[in-house]
């Protein structure tokens, strides 16, 4: 009898380690996975770019003299360094900065209300994302000079 009960069992899900290379391209990862990996990417960004955060800031509010400077880098470039690349990084700075922040004030939303299932991270985590590239359109566009 026993034999018969276990042979109509479902089987059970054999569990494995992952390979990187094959198995992690094949994976999908849910729109609360995307945004928890972009916040620490985002941070990440934000942490290592600082410097050239303070350099920014610091050019900028100096002097009108050094503001000319400033705007002449991201307008001419420095040296060897077009200033469409640093525009590009400025736009990766404002990416990381506004969804970092989004994020974070999505998981303290979490945090406080203890607002934790499945329909609730989805959805916050599809504003999320949408907020965030879509702010980024808007202000990248002000960046570039399309309006």
């Amino acid at each position: 009898m026993s034999e018969l009960a276990s042979s109509s069992r479902a089987k059970r899900p054999e569990f494995r380690n992952i390979h990187a290379l094959s198995d992690l391209p094949t994976y999908r990862l849910p729109p609360a996975g995307w945004v928890s990996i972009l916040h620490r990417i985002s941070g990440a960004i934000l942490f290592l770019l600082m410097p050239f955060i303070v350099w920014m800031f610091d050019t900028s509010l100096s002097s009108e003299f050094s503001f000319a400077k400033f705007t002449s880098a991201f307008s001419n470039g420095v040296g060897f360094v077009p200033g469409w690349f640093f525009k590009l990084v400025a736009l990766a700075i404002l990416w990381a900065y506004l969804h970092h922040f989004i994020a974070g004030v999505r998981h303290l939303w979490m945090d406080i209300n203890h607002a934790v299932s499945k329909e609730f991270g989805r959805s916050s985590a599809i504003v999320t994302l949408s907020l965030s590239l879509g702010l980024t359109v808007v202000l990248g566009a002000k960046l570039f000079g399309l309006y």
